[in-house]
């Protein structure tokens, strides 16, 4: 797991202990969602948490004996996190478009939400995330009614689509199956007769939209995308990549789904990852800098140094 992941967790597990003394293991594991090894290891981790000094008083003190979780010396961080602007904006970006979808019922609940929500998140989140939401709603403003009609008429739909890693248009029919918003983003997820699986089209990436007078009829196996790990994910067909990566490039492993991950020493990372889009991994490559290199395959590290070298020269030809 990551350190990005992990220490939100951290933080908002001391204050849940002190709040709650005399928690079990498998009660506060199911609570945050872990297993029980989980929770200790991260038990294990505060106990060595604490304030500057390093002496036995500086650090948090704790204890699962039994199974019964007891805290001491961590008032220090006993509040409670708070959302942060970015992430506050976020939610209620997402709880305003899930308010504009027609199909939900719980319209007046919802609104009740936001509204408490946004009294909780303070003026400069609830600010960010209104011009955010119109920004977002407005890319996809013509698509969203469309796919909705379509979606509740079980009928297919015809796509104009824009595919940004091959810098291309192409026409699709699609049976819909749902709408997800991710990261603030409204997706469609549906069966794709040019693709002949199920994929996922951005709602703002839809350059015209149209609701055929055909039944939509996806195949009994199909099944809708999970987005709970993100839009990004590989095939096993897809090309693999192996890239070295300094200290300043490990962002890469956290970000993106790779097959292996080794450690070089140093801080640096090799790691392999897949991508149906040579184009892609070009940019990733080029994006990295001197913070990473193509270890394989040859041909993208050729391609990799033929750009660099093109860019370069436009820089020399304007000097």
């Amino acid at each position: 797991m990551s350190t990005a992941d992990r220490l939100p967790r951290l933080l908002a597990l001391v204050p849940y202990l002190m709040s709650h003394p005399g928690a079990q293991v498998p009660e506060v594991a199911k609570i945050f969602g872990l297993t029980e090894k989980q929770l200790i290891d991260d038990l294990q981790l505060v106990w060595m948490c604490g304030l500057p000094g390093h002496t036995p008083g500086d650090l948090i003190d704790v204890s699962w004996d039994g199974g019964e979780i007891v805290i001491d010396n961590a008032d220090t961080i006993a509040r409670p996190l708070r959302l942060g602007v970015d992430e506050a904006s976020a939610l209620l970006v997402a709880l305003r478009m899930l308010s504009e979808m027609p199909e939900f019922g719980e319209r007046d609940a919802l609104s009740r939400v936001i509204a408490k929500f946004e009294q909780a998140a303070g003026e400069g989140a609830a600010t960010v995330s209104s011009q955010v939401a119109v920004e977002v709603d407005g890319a996809a403003l013509d698509a969203l009614p469309v796919v909705n009609e379509a979606l509740r008429r079980a009928r297919r739909l015809s796509l104009r689509y824009y595919v940004p890693g091959r810098d291309e248009i192409t026409p699709r029919e699609v049976d819909p199956m749902r709408l997800v918003v991710v990261d603030g983003r409204s997706y469609l997820s549906g069966w794709c007769y040019r693709a002949e699986a199920v994929r996922l089209f951005r709602l703002d990436r839809m350059l015209s939209v149209e609701v055929l007078d055909v039944a939509a009829a996806p195949p009994e196996d199909a099944v809708p995308d999970e987005v709970t790990p993100g839009v990004f994910r590989p095939s096993p067909t897809d090309e693999l990549v192996e890239l070295e990566l300094t200290p300043a490039g490990r962002w890469v492993a956290e970000y993106y789904p790779c097959e292996s991950v080794e450690e070089l020493g140093e801080g640096r990372l090799r790691v392999a990852l897949r991508a149906r889009d040579q184009g892609w991994l070009l940019r990733l490559a080029l994006r990295l800098g001197d913070t990473g290199r193509v270890v394989s395959p040859s041909s993208l590290a050729g391609a990799v140094r033929e750009a660099a070298a093109a860019a370069l020269s436009r820089y020399e030809s304007v000097a």
